[in-house]
């Protein structure tokens, strides 16, 4: 009965010890009055905005081509199916097997283009080249038109 006793009494103690810890609401009161006084106002005086009269430009109507500024890349193929390579042709794919480039090459084919069937030794990779041209403007214009129909069309250069 003792033991009891004492534990109750310690738990009250520690009950009472517990409920007495809590912080003032007028500590907080104070806090928040203090940092009020404190605080600085700041007025700001209005500015005066000057506008300039507008006056007309003519602006140069000046078209420049961007063929000059088109990624292209190199590489040495060897021509499987076809009439041969000029220096800039028009990818519109990229194949690791060749029974998919020969589909592609077909399909171009039957839509009228003079489609030809490369391999890249190097990358182990048959790329199918729907049209080839002399000069990068030629190739750059014609893979922007396939982009249509073929929107991974990318220009190519072959080094011989």
């Amino acid at each position: 009965m003792k033991k009891l006793f004492v534990l109750c009494g310690i738990g009250l103690c520690v009950a009472l010890v517990a409920t007495s810890c809590k912080s003032s609401e007028s500590a907080y009161k104070k806090a928040y009055e203090k940092a009020k006084a404190n605080e600085t106002v700041v007025v700001e005086e209005p500015t005066t905005t000057v506008v300039a009269p507008m006056t007309e430009v003519k602006a140069e109507e000046k078209v420049v081509d961007n063929y000059d500024n088109v990624n292209v890349r190199q590489e040495k193929l060897n021509v499987l199916d076809g009439n041969g390579l000029k220096n800039f042709s028009v990818v519109v794919g990229a194949f690791g097997l060749k029974a998919n480039a020969e589909g592609l090459m077909n399909q171009l084919r039957s839509q009228g283009y003079a489609a030809q069937l490369a391999f890249n030794a190097e990358r182990n990779m048959y790329r199918v080249i729907a049209s080839t041209f002399d000069t990068k403007n030629e190739a750059a214009a014609n893979r922007d038109q396939l982009r249509a129909t073929f929107p991974d069309a990318w220009l190519l250069y072959n080094i011989k």
